[in-house]
C-alpha cells in the first residue's frame, strides 16, 4: 500500500512536469483520465500475476469503460508513465513499457497477428509517443526515443532516434539527420510492390521490341496508348505571308 502512494505521488509530480495545463493538484488527481487508468492497472496487473484471469480483465474493461484507456492486465508497466489526454489507447498482453514514458491519444502498442507469446513491443525509458502512432508486433522502441504523431512502427528503433512516417523511418538519430539515399530504406510494402511491377513491365516492353524486331525487321511504334503524332510544319508554312513574292 505504501508503494502504491509513492507510485501515486510519483505520477501526479510527472504530469506537472510534462504538462503545462496542469494548475492544481486537485485538478490533476481528478481530471486526468491517464492516471486514473495507470492506477487502475496496479491491481489488474497483480491479480493477473496470482492467475486471478477474470478479475483482472473485469477490472481492466471497468478503467477502458471510465477512462477510454484499454491496458491489458498483463502488460507490464513502468514508473511515471504519462498518458495524456488518453482516448483510444490501447496498450497489448505482452507490451513491456519503461520509466518515465509519454503516451498521446490513440497510441496502440499492439500486435500483427495471431502468434502466440511475446508479441508486442518493449518501450524504452524516456520515450514520447504521439498521437495516433501505432507501435506493432515484438519490436524494441530505444531509450529517449520520440515517435511522431500517425507513424506505424514495424521494425526496431534504437536509442536516441526520432521515427516518422508510414512504415516508420528514422530521421535523426544521436541528434543527427538521417538521409535515405535509397527508398528502399524505408522497405514500404506497397512501394516494393510497384518496383516489383515497374521491373517486370519493363522487362516484357524489352521482350516484345525484341520479338516484334525479329519477326518485322523494323523497330515497333512503342508510344503511350492515346499518344498521337504531331505534324510537322515548315517554316514556309508557319509564316505563309513572309514567304511569298
Amino acid at each position: 500500500m505504501i508503494g502504491f502512494f509513492k507510485s501515486v505521488r510519483e505520477d501526479v509530480k510527472a504530469v506537472f512536469e510534462s504538462d503545462p495545463a496542469a494548475r492544481s493538484y486537485l485538478e490533476v488527481l481528478f481530471c486526468y483520465p491517464g492516471l486514473h487508468a495507470v492506477w487502475f492497472h496496479h491491481p489488474s496487473h497483480w491479480l493477473w500475476r496470482h492467475h486471478m484471469r477474470f478479475p483482472a480483465r473485469f477490472t481492466s474493461q471497468v478503467a477502458r469503460l471510465l477512462t477510454g484507456i484499454e491496458i491489458h492486465p498483463g502488460a507490464e508497466i513502468g514508473r511515471r508513465l504519462f498518458i495524456d489526454h488518453g482516448m483510444g489507447t490501447v496498450i497489448g498482453e505482452t507490451a513491456i513499457v519503461g520509466d518515465d514514458v509519454t503516451l498521446y491519444q490513440g497510441v496502440t502498442l499492439g500486435g500483427t497477428g495471431k502468434e502466440k507469446g511475446k508479441r508486442h513491443p518493449t518501450i524504452g525509458n524516456n520515450v514520447s509517443i504521439g498521437s495516433g502512432a501505432k507501435c506493432l508486433g515484438n519490436i524494441t522502441i530505444g531509450d529517449n526515443c520520440r515517435v511522431g504523431a500517425g507513424s506505424v512502427v514495424l521494425r526496431n528503433v534504437p536509442a536516441n532516434s526520432t521515427i516518422v512516417g508510414v512504415p516508420g523511418h528514422i530521421v535523426l538519430r544521436d541528434g543527427k539527420r538521417v538521409v535515405i539515399t535509397d527508398p528502399k530504406d524505408i522497405r514500404d510494402p506497397l512501394s516494393d510492390v510497384i518496383i516489383k511491377l515497374a521491373g517486370e513491365v519493363h522487362e516484357l516492353r524489352e521482350k516484345f521490341q525484341q520479338h516484334s524486331h525479329e519477326a518485322l525487321g523494323a523497330e515497333p511504334d512503342l508510344s503511350i496508348d492515346g499518344e498521337t503524332p504531331v505534324k510537322r510544319i515548315s517554316p514556309e508554312e508557319l509564316f505563309i505571308e513572309d514567304y511569298q513574292i
